[in-house]
């Protein structure tokens, strides 16, 4: 079997399965298993064999022609170098342990079927955008992914909170496609081809130059913005957390929200011709990054900490962009979505021993870590990575960011000569990166303590875990933890850059978590003394009433079951002060669109309602009631009587002869 022909089975394998399991869910419903696992474990295999044939060196290219219409012609293209053979491992192994996690975790949902066949085509598309060498191709790819998150983020749709979030989900990200293909076409019209590799060695090899490089930047920035959850396109990516925790670790990790990244270190070079869409991407990844950061502090449900946290490493993502660095980037897109996975995974057990997703709610248990006891050990290495703790993965893609913004920002960037990034771009990531190393280390601190050092009623036991649920926290584990004792490896991977960490960003980073950190931890031991002796005045403590036992029901029933928010011992609000109430709520953003745009469009919604029923409506049945007052009037005149005929025809003629006259007579 040739490479080209092994790497188009890898996005094609997961399609195949897909249409197998809608096809089996109800007249072979124990063949939906196997054909959810086995095609996407086939389609890891084969995108290894891939990068194994790659191995770093000239991309693998196969190109048929799709359509002449028009005058830039389609393509049906892959193009496989470095960067998409080791994203495309990434997505199929995830994607793996997301469909093994969920056979134990949604083993008793009647809506598994449909469920693991989204999950397969998301898989399909979201290695169709990796692969994909041709932009209208990479577009089917993207929208695909849209619409499966729509539904996946839905799954429980029985739920408030489901239904609204998918919704959100689904017009954010519509939001920043329609200028995203704007901008596809304006990029193909000054390219002269939507051929991926043909616009970055033209726009690279300096045979070619955009006409209008910051208005097509800018476009694409939007669609990345929406898909990525880059400020201010970022508040569906908290609601989305009302769906299946599998959903969360494929789609929030390593998948969906990586696509955005992924496009724009594929087509880097559009977006460096411009200084100031560079200039723009930095100050939205600054700001994705610290208030991201100081909203995870704040959050009381597990998942949505989890979820803040990934905005804010998308932020480190685009921000080794905006100073020119995609090899920085895409290893941290590989770092993160190895850890976050496990550590959305390990949500999940944590949520299904506990029976609640409230951090609050778990500092109030005791012995919960012993309960679950492989993702306790996973998810502490996790977090440490997170946190970029030497010697785990997260600490070394971190730095290779850290070090890349210090290299632009003190004049000694490695970028390309081409590409004008602004040093001001470089200040402005590494002063936010630094902040954001210290809040990461303080939430990332805050998670562990709150739900695995809780004090209190003994956690209720809701049974052993499944053994496909652990097996996988402990395949995600290896990444997570090891990653980056690959970092010598990946230059020849990734433009032949170095990824090594610096000295001075490397202090400085480890230095600023380490403080987040043991701050963290001496605000909850002063925070769990207090809690303790209640001031006076304090919230009393709820009753204890029984926890959620699946994780619909958790996301249903928020409410803490073990004791108030108020009175919980969290270091959040301490360190936080009068900020977190505003924190807590994503700093009104979510307030802001609604005043802006989501009451214009109800009150427009509500005066077409208004015109409708009192106008228009007004009209049509007025013009239906003057025909049926003068048939009523002909009707009456319908007597059946021969001499009112008569009278009637003589009284008419006699009109006509009199108006005879007297016209005459005018004449």
């Amino acid at each position: 079997m040739t490479t080209t022909t092994t790497a188009a089975l890898v996005p094609l394998l997961p399609f195949l399965g897909a249409v197998a399991g809608l096809l089996c869910g109800r007249r072979a419903p124990g063949f939906v298993r196997p054909l959810a696992v086995l095609p996407t474990l086939a389609a890891a295999v084969l995108a290894v064999v891939v990068a194994v044939r790659q191995g770093g060196d000239a991309p693998i290219e196969a190109a048929t022609k799709l359509t002449d219409t028009g005058s830039i012609p389609i393509d049906l293209a892959l193009h496989v170098d470095g960067f998409a053979a080791l994203v495309a491992i990434l997505v199929a192994t995830v994607a793996t342990c997301v469909q093994s996690y969920s056979v134990g975790y949604l083993r008793t949902d009647p809506r598994y079927p449909s469920y693991a066949a989204l999950v397969s085509l998301f898989t399909s598309a979201m290695l169709l955008v990796v692969y994909s060498d041709d932009l209208i191709l990479l577009l089917v790819g993207w929208e695909v992914m849209g619409i499966c998150s729509y539904f996946l983020v839905g799954h429980y749709w029985e739920t408030a909170a489901a239904r609204s979030a998918s919704l959100k989900a689904f017009l954010v990200t519509k939001l920043g496609d329609v200028p995203f293909l704007i901008g596809i076409f304006a990029l193909a019209a000054d390219a002269g081809t939507f051929r991926i590799s043909g616009i970055y060695a033209g726009l690279t090899g300096g045979g070619h130059t955009l006409d209008h490089p910051t208005v097509i930047a800018l476009l694409l920035l939007a669609g990345v913005a929406g898909k990525s959850a880059q400020f201010p396109l970022h508040t569906w990516l908290p609601d989305a957390m009302a769906g299946p925790t599998p959903v969360s670790a494929l789609i929030h990790a390593a998948t969906m929200v990586a696509a955005g990244v992924y496009f724009i270190a594929r087509l880097l070079p559009v977006f460096a011709a411009s200084a100031a869409a560079l200039a723009v991407l930095a100050v939205m990844a600054a700001v994705t990054m610290v208030g991201s950061a100081l909203a995870a502090l704040a959050q009381d449900d597990i998942k949505r900490v989890l979820a803040y946290s990934t905005v804010g490493q998308l932020g480190y993502m685009t921000g080794a962009l905006a100073v020119g660095d995609r090899g920085a980037a895409v290893f941290h897109l590989m770092s993160h979505g190895a850890f976050k996975a496990l550590l959305f995974l390990g949500a999940g057990v944590i949520i299904h021993a506990a029976g609640t997703n409230s951090l609050a709610a778990m500092s109030r248990m005791g012995g919960l870590a012993p309960r679950v006891p492989d993702a306790y050990c996973t998810m502490s290495v996790a977090l440490l990575a997170l946190a970029a703790i030497p010697p785990f993965a997260g600490f070394f893609s971190k730095e290779a960011v850290l070090g890349a913004a210090e290299s632009v920002a003190t004049g000694h960037g490695v970028t390309e000569p081409a590409y004008r990034v602004p040093g001001a771009a470089g200040w402005v990531v590494l002063v936010a990166g630094l902040v954001t190393a210290l809040l990461t280390a303080g939430y990332a601190t805050r998670l562990w303590l709150l739900a695995f050092r809780g004090s209190g009623p003994e956690a209720p036991d809701h049974g052993k875990q499944p053994l496909a649920m652990n097996a996988v926290l402990w395949v995600l584990f290896v990444p997570a933890a090891g990653l980056g004792v690959a970092t010598g490896h990946l230059p020849s991977w990734f433009d032949d850059h170095s990824l090594d960490p610096t000295l001075a960003t490397s202090v400085l980073g480890t230095g600023f978590a380490l403080v987040g950190g043991i701050m963290t931890y001496a605000t909850w031991r002063h925070t769990t003394a207090l809690a303790g002796r209640p001031p006076l005045g304090a919230v009393a403590a709820h009753p204890r009433a029984e926890p959620a036992v699946s994780e619909a029901e958790a996301i249903a029933s928020h409410e803490p079951a073990y004791g108030s928010v108020a009175s919980a011992p969290d270091p959040g609000r301490l360190l936080l002060g009068p900020l977190h109430r505003h924190a807590a709520v994503g700093f009104h953003l979510d307030a802001i669109y609604a005043a802006v745009f989501v009451c214009p469009v109800r009150a427009a919604a509500r005066l077409v309602r208004f015109l409708d029923r009192e106008v228009v409506e007004t009209y049509v049945s007025g013009a239906a009631t003057a025909p049926g007052l003068l048939g009523v009037a002909v009707r009456r005149t319908q007597t059946g009587n021969v001499q009112t005929y008569l009278s009637a025809l003589l009284a008419g003629s006699l009109v006509l002869v009199i108006a005879v006259v007297v016209t005459a007579t005018g004449g």
